[in-house]
């Protein structure tokens, strides 16, 4: 890895713009999710980044550090402006399933990573420790490993679960739900009832697929 470390610092900063920005949830990701699950080092360094933020800045003070601010005004002008330019483009091709199924969002995802990529070979986009700063050496972290005796157990524990379930009350569930789905309605109230009935998060998803 290249200077993992940094990734800290920039976590850091994201956070800290999130909470200025006034971000109704916040999620900071650990230093090594590039690369794995983070470890349990990395997930409280990622959790004490936010309590830092909420306890040492002073940021939570006011409701809007920010408010008034002539540059983050203009800058949200622009970004709402480009969004719903978007939006009409995905509408432009049907809407988002037809986005989907067309392959338009995933062209989408594909170009912003090459664009992405390109500017960062080309040096036009710098990221400190990569195409700057780069000090030639690699950095070894320690990765989160699973445990196959857990994973082993979680699988016994659901083969156990699907035997003991009332399957065809499980099946009942899911097919209420392929219903709601079908007819464009609340799937929560479904969801609800079919993992009451022990419908695994799978099955449940088999059937909006």
């Amino acid at each position: 890895a290249q200077q993992p470390e940094n990734n800290v610092v920039r976590v850091s900063f994201q956070a800290l713009a999130a909470v200025m920005g006034g971000c109704q949830s916040l999620h900071t990701n650990g230093k090594d999710e590039a690369w794995a699950l983070p470890s349990e080092e990395a997930a409280l360094q990622a959790l004490r980044t936010q309590q830092i933020i909420a306890h040492e800045t002073g940021v939570t003070d006011t409701v809007d550090p920010l408010g008034g601010s002539y540059f983050v005004e203009t800058m949200t002008n622009e970004l709402e402006r480009a969004a719903y330019d978007y939006f009409r483009r995905i509408d432009d091709v049907g809407g988002v399933i037809p986005a989907l199924e067309t392959g338009f969002l995933q062209r989408e995802i594909a170009d912003a990573s090459y664009i992405y990529q390109k500017e960062d070979d080309t040096r036009e986009r710098i990221t400190v420790g990569v195409n700057e700063y780069n000090t030639g050496a690699g950095t070894e972290i320690p990765l989160l490993r699973v445990d196959r005796e857990g994973e082993k157990k979680q699988i016994d524990s659901l083969n156990n679960v699907r035997r003991t379930r009332d399957n065809r009350e499980v099946a009942q569930r899911l097919k209420a739900l392929e219903q709601a789905a079908r007819a464009s309605e609340n799937t929560m109230p479904h969801l609800v009832e079919a993992a009451k009935a022990y419908a695994t998060l799978g099955e449940m998803m088999d059937v909006f697929r």
